[in-house]
């Protein structure tokens, strides 16, 4: 089964996509998020053409471990979300990831673009990856 992993944020949204046997994450796209109407329909579209079975999306929590304020709106979104699609919805703490990301992309080569790299899609394979290797 395929799962996709979500880094959402308030303008752009990392997406990444497992293989079909649920082993390895891989970054896929980022979506700009104009409104979260938009945003919705491109992710139900990837579920729907990618076959995916499960979601799971990182939850951006304080340090401490406590909800913070980015992820009662990852919260919203995802509810709204939820109600699209008809699939399983999962959350994972992504603290730290995009700091991962970074430099992980860094190390690799990523490339810039519009004067600025974008982290969010392997921010996201990084938070489905962890969750993949959890279910082994």
């Amino acid at each position: 089964m395929r799962c996709l992993g979500l880094d959402i944020g308030d303008r752009w949204i990392g997406v990444a996509l497992s293989d079909p046997g649920g082993i390895l994450a891989s970054p896929f796209t980022i979506i700009e998020r104009t409104d979260d109407g938009q945003a919705i329909k491109a992710i139900a579209d990837i579920i729907n053409k990618e076959q995916v079975g499960q979601v799971v999306v990182g939850l951006p929590l304080s340090l401490d471990g406590t909800l913070s304020g980015q992820a009662e709106k990852v919260k919203d979104f995802t509810s709204k979300l939820s109600e699209q699609v008809e699939i399983p919805v999962d959350y994972r703490d992504e603290r730290l990831t995009t700091v991962m990301a970074q430099r992980l992309k860094r190390a690799s080569g990523g490339k810039k673009k519009r004067g600025k790299t974008r982290y969010d899609a392997q921010a996201a394979a990084l938070i489905l990856q962890n969750y993949l290797d959890e279910g082994r």
